[in-house]
């Protein structure tokens, strides 16, 4: 029986034209039956490295009784030049997370997917306590199972206080070993004592997996890598979800 949660989170290819750039991580969120793709803002536009993909391609299962059998769909990123997703600010500054609206009956027929919901949300915080065991669900460097289209879990622990912006900005920190293709993927922890109320997604999202955390004054020679990496919150969801359409 497959993981419900490995249905939740997406393979993203960005392209310019027909050449693809990059691959990276999305998931799933549904508000009041709108339908969104999540993933980090940097994912699709980058203006420090000149990344400016015109579209995304992600890959879906369309049929449930067999995940060997997969399809691609084409999201474009410009509508009349300008941008059709949702990104925003705080008191810091921008936030490294975006929301795509999909439409849903644009969907294949019998796609398979699990969403998030507001209800996925954590709603106390003093209740995640640092050190805690989370999961992140992506596409490490593109890695991926190929045969069912699905992707990998890698364990990772909160490194900052997560009742406490982490230097004051939108993000906390985890401990885990990432890589490049990881922008975007849920970090997510199982939900206990829910009653039922999450249906057959039984986890709690807590952030959008962004980058790994380096220290500027490393000794690249000497010093490892911290291993740590940015999660920011996944409360700017609810907040990017209540704009109007694009």
């Amino acid at each position: 029986m497959l993981e419900s949660i490995l249905l939740t989170t997406a393979r993203i290819v960005t392209f310019n034209g027909s050449a693809a750039l990059t691959n990276a991580s999305g998931f799933f969120f549904l508000r009041d039956e709108r339908l969104f793709l999540v993933t980090s803002r940097h994912v699709l536009c980058d203006e420090a490295s000149g990344h400016r993909p015109d579209r995304i391609e992600i890959e879906l299962h369309d049929d449930a009784h067999n995940f060997a059998q997969s399809t691609g769909f084409s999201i474009p990123l410009l509508r009349n030049g300008q941008a059709v997703w949702r990104q925003a600010s705080d008191a810091s500054g921008a936030v490294d997370v975006a929301m795509i609206e999909i439409e849903r009956a644009a969907l294949p027929p019998g796609t398979a997917y699990r969403a998030f919901t507001p209800a996925h949300l954590p709603a106390h915080f003093e209740r995640i306590e640092v050190g805690s065991s989370v999961l992140v669900v992506g596409f490490p460097l593109g890695f991926h199972d190929t045969l069912h289209h699905l992707p990998v879990v890698r364990q990772a622990v909160i490194a900052s206080s997560f009742g406490l912006r982490f230097q004051g900005q939108g993000y906390f920190l985890t401990d885990a070993r990432t890589h490049r293709g990881t922008s975007g993927a849920p970090v997510v922890m199982r939900a206990t004592d829910t009653g039922g109320s999450l249906g057959d997604l039984p986890w709690l999202l807590l952030g959008v997996h962004s980058a790994r955390l380096d220290v500027g004054t490393r000794d690249l020679l000497i010093d490892e890598a911290l291993g740590l990496n940015c999660a920011w919150y996944a409360d700017i969801l609810l907040r990017l979800s209540a704009l109007p359409p694009a």
